[in-house]
């Protein structure tokens, strides 16, 4: 007998064995058997994954060029683009619980879910980019918070109605820079922008058929040097 048994002498053992279940049934505490995005990330398509992170990139942002309202998390290993139709009401930073289907959208890894399927957590925790160089945006980056300097190689390109391209390199390779229409960017803003400039690019590390990209999440996510 327990301690805690003992002190209610009128429990009977069943009783006292039914208050326990229901104790832990109502135990709120955030455990969960999530698996680690990097991990998720690296099982095959059509594997269902239940994910839990920091979301990196807010609902939407992306929905010009991706075509849904979904959103980004990241954890301590890794992170991945959530695709969803409905658009949800958190922020960046919140702490999300996610269960979906791996897929690919134009070989960008994703998770596919649902609403029903998305659970918010209490805390909330700001993703802090990962500086990498140009030349290094790619599949070991997919899916996480990056941020890149370098000189503009390509001045402002329209791919309206889904974004706008340029391009910059700090000397270890030219990567594009894709910014969707849906971040609210100023075109001509971006068109301002001249061959030499220095840009400092904060966003999802992405992909897009061949090329890898970043995408930043609003305007202050890029920066020009003075």
């Amino acid at each position: 007998m327990t301690p805690f048994e003992s002190s209610f002498p009128r429990f009977s053992r069943a009783l006292f064995t039914a208050l326990c279940v229901f104790i832990a049934a109502c135990d709120d505490s955030d455990e969960s058997t999530s698996t680690p995005i990097a991990e998720a990330r690296a099982q095959a398509t059509g594997t269902q994954a239940t994910i839990e992170g920091y979301v990196s990139v807010q609902p939407g942002a992306f929905a010009s060029a991706l075509g849904d309202e979904g959103f980004a998390l990241q954890d301590a290993t890794s992170g991945v683009y959530v695709k969803m139709e409905q658009k949800q009401s958190f922020n960046l930073g919140s702490r999300v619980r996610v269960t979906g289907t791996l897929d690919e959208q134009n070989k960008l890894r994703i998770l596919k879910a649902n609403p029903e399927d998305v659970e918010l957590l209490s805390g909330s925790q700001t993703v802090s980019a990962k500086t990498v160089t140009t030349g290094a945006v790619n599949e070991s980056v997919e899916g996480q918070i990056i941020k890149v300097t370098g000189d503009v190689t390509q001045t402002f390109q329209d791919d309206s109605p889904y974004g706008y391209k340029l391009y910059v390199n700090d000397g270890s390779g030219e990567v594009q820079v894709f910014v969707h229409v849906s971040a609210g960017f100023d075109a001509s803003g971006l068109q301002a922008l001249k061959l030499g400039d220095t840009l400092t690019v904060v966003g999802l590390a992405a992909q897009y058929e061949t090329t890898y990209e970043v995408a930043p999440r609003s305007p202050g996510d890029l920066t020009v040097a003075p």
